[in-house]
């Protein structure tokens, strides 16, 4: 008797010993602060937007590789809504479920193994009253994930935490209201328990700012606007003071522009968050009443302190921007060895064709090379870090008209890219034709609560113009240096595949890589160490898509057109290159473990678009057939430039009528393929296309069975 007693006593403690295993296995593993620092540590699960703090997009996951990524396919796919724009949302994976977030601010959630829905959340957005508000198209770039909660961005201004498990609302709070011209597009950053998120519009007139908040209430715990506001009036913080000094006239009137809409980074060692401001608005200084001044804070990198949002330093890469060159791209933060010494950086591949090194407890400048084509500057000043700024780029100072490179679509945009510590590159999405002519807008009347760039849309003085979006640097530029200023090259004829330059337009001479015919895009495999090119990938573009690296000596690349690329990180080597069929509107990569299987997944397509509204614009028409198209990079057109083409066509702004290749119609709003090759119905103005492809999420695994949606349709 007592021997089974024994017995059943064991029996039980294994009993329960067992099912608390078995709960505890089943419970969701917190992510907390300590678990978003090392994340990426082990590569399981992508828990933030650039999967580490420092926006590395590294992998070190590598059963995937060299040897078998051409038997990569697809395991299943997710139609993630009616669409409405283009997919720049990085998902997230966290304990088997894959979140992100599609157009107009619908969240979703879906098994991460099988692709079925777990739910599903909609903001329900005025859509009629907002989407006049929106400058450059109807997006969001991703999700937040602290302790339980799923943070959104909502495109009217909300921020908005749901329940991981549920998706029904936890807390909300607003951060700006579409009446005063601001939205949000960014995927918002957790720093030390708190939200980071910052706002968009600053071709409307607004005053650029981010904020942190709670993650667990929602309550503000500081703001930053980036630009000064009226100085009748106390500043905000010290730093506005100072930086009232570099504007003149009446600029608060205008807003200012500065808005922070996509990079930011975080290092938990200095408690330092890093962003990326806007453009300064109107695009031209003269505009701003600002001529030959900084104008700080816009088109820079500021670093500024977790807890209270204190400035702790600043690096201005445009001073007094003219031409729209946005310093919001990504910031990247790794530690490298230079000169023998190991240096804390934070890196930038800027809108305006630079590459940039500064140290990131500091802001000390190391080095910055162009790694596009760049006409606007003969070079950084390798003492000052301060641009030489071409005078004769100051078509605003001159009353010229101007074709410049970069265009305001820049050499590398929102597109992500990544780096892998081990062959020690950066790949780089790079638009290498881009260009834009310039015209300042000399009948120009501010206007409250519209787009106010300040520059013409349409044939400057009976020439074609470029399609693309355009800002000047303002202050003095220094003299330049033998080391700061390599020799220019003569002015360049246009690109194959680059926009026309308009006969009386004036050109510039050159500096950085010449474009390879028919390349239009590239992935450019970029030392950051060197600065210089190791090897180059063609197709891709700075807008749409985007990158991500593994172990696994892999780079894998999403085309806009709706490829999916793999290269050997190394060498460059071409493995795989699959057509989803989606066609564009492509949004960023992903990889993760599960279930001892390694899967890549992103999303893409657009559904119908509508244009001819002031907000989001018309996407460019499909590229023509010929060399150019098959490099994946159509004559992709700026968003806010479409935006703004529409909004002039609209009101009849502008001194000329708008060309089909510039700017949408004034109509009604109409169906509109993807940006990119493929199309659908173009619109009044635009040649046919196919019909636009429904955005789905696709998921790839090793030898992947399901059905691609190119071979759906």
């Amino acid at each position: 008797m007592r021997a089974r007693r024994t017995r059943w006593l064991v029996l039980s403690i294994v009993g329960f010993v067992l099912a608390t295993w078995v709960v505890l296995g089943q419970q969701v593993r917190r992510v907390d602060d300590v678990v978003l620092r090392n994340a990426g540590k082990t590569g399981d699960e992508w828990l933030s937007y650039g999967l580490t703090p420092g926006e590395t997009r590294y992998s070190p996951l590598k059963q995937i590789d060299t040897t078998n990524v051409s038997r990569l396919g697809l395991a299943w796919s997710y139609d993630v809504g009616q669409g409405g724009g283009s997919q720049e949302a990085t998902p997230l994976m966290h304990n088997g479920t894959i979140y992100s977030i599609t157009n107009w601010s619908i969240v979703f959630a879906v098994d991460a193994r099988t692709g079925k829905e777990k739910w599903r959340w909609d903001p329900e957005v005025n859509r009629q009253a907002v989407q006049p508000k929106i400058c450059c198209g109807v997006v969001n770039r991703g999700l937040a994930l602290y302790q339980g909660k799923i943070i959104a961005p909502v495109i009217d201004g909300r921020l908005q935490a749901l329940d991981a498990e549920t998706g029904k609302p936890s807390w909300e709070a607003r951060v700006a209201f579409p009446q005063d011209n601001y939205t949000i597009t960014m995927a918002p950053r957790i720093a030390k328990g708190k939200v980071i998120v910052g706002v968009s519009g600053a071709e409307y007139p607004v005053r650029g700012f981010f904020a942190a908040y709670d993650a667990n209430t929602g309550q503000q715990a500081w703001k930053f606007y980036t630009i000064p506001g009226d100085p009748s009036k106390p500043f905000e913080r010290p730093e506005l003071k100072k930086a009232a000094e570099t504007w003149s006239g009446e600029w608060w009137k205008m807003g200012g522009g500065g808005t922070v809409w996509d990079g930011v980074a975080y290092d938990p060692e200095s408690n330092l968050i890093y962003v990326g401001t806007g453009n300064g608005g109107p695009w031209p200084e003269e505009l701003r009443q600002s001529k030959g001044k900084d104008n700080l804070y816009v088109c820079s990198i500021l670093a500024v302190n977790a807890d209270t949002g204190d400035l702790k330093w600043y690096y201005q890469m445009v001073p007094g921007d003219s031409w729209d060159f946005d310093s919001v791209q990504q910031l990247m933060l790794a530690d490298v060895t230079i000169g023998g010494r190991q240096r804390k950086v934070i890196m930038q591949a800027n809108k305006n064709g630079f590459y940039y090194m500064l140290d990131r407890i500091s802001g000390a400048f190391i080095s910055a090379q162009p790694f596009a084509q760049v006409t606007w500057a003969k070079g950084i000043d390798q003492e000052t870090g301060r641009p030489i700024i071409n005078p004769e780029a100051h078509y605003d100072h001159n009353d010229e008209t101007v074709s410049i490179s970069p265009g305001p679509g820049g050499a590398h945009n929102w597109s992500p890219m990544s780096y892998n510590p081990s062959a020690g590159l950066i790949y780089i999405p790079t638009s290498m034709t881009s260009s834009f002519t310039y015209t300042e807008d000399k009948n120009f009347k501010f206007t409250p609560g519209r787009q106010n760039m300040g520059i013409n849309f349409g044939p400057p003085r009976g020439g074609a113009g470029t399609g693309q979006r355009g800002a000047a640097p303002g202050g003095p530029a220094p003299e330049p240096t033998p080391a700061a200023a390599p020799a220019p090259a003569p002015a360049p004829a246009p690109a194959p595949g680059a926009p026309p330059t308009p006969p009386n337009a004036k050109t510039l001479p050159a500096i950085g890589p010449t474009p390879v015919e028919g390349q239009r895009g590239a992935l450019v495999a970029w030392d950051p160490v060197t600065q210089k090119e190791r090897w180059r990938g063609n197709g891709g573009a700075g807008i749409g898509g985007g990158t991500v690296t593994t172990a696994g000596n892999l780079v894998f690349q999403v085309i806009p057109d709706g490829r999916l690329v793999a290269y050997s990180a190394d060498k460059g080597e071409k493995l795989l290159d699959v057509q989803t069929g989606l066609r564009g509107g492509m949004g960023p990569p992903i990889t993760y473990m599960l279930d001892g299987k390694q899967y890549v997944a992103f999303m893409g397509g657009t559904g119908a678009v509508s244009f001819g509204n002031r907000g989001g614009g018309p996407p460019p028409p499909p590229a023509a057939p010929g060399p150019a198209a098959a490099t994946g990079a159509a004559a992709i057109v700026s968003p806010d430039v479409a935006g703004a083409q529409a909004a002039a066509g609209q009101r009849g702004g502008g001194t000329g009528a708008a060309t089909p290749a510039q700017a949408g119609p004034a109509a009604p709003a109409t169906p509109a393929g993807p940006a990119g090759p493929g199309g659908g119905p173009g619109g009044p103005g635009f040649p046919p296309g196919p019909p636009p492809v429904p955005p789905k999420l696709l998921v790839f695994v090793l030898d992947g069975k399901a059905t691609l949606p190119n071979a759906q349709q």
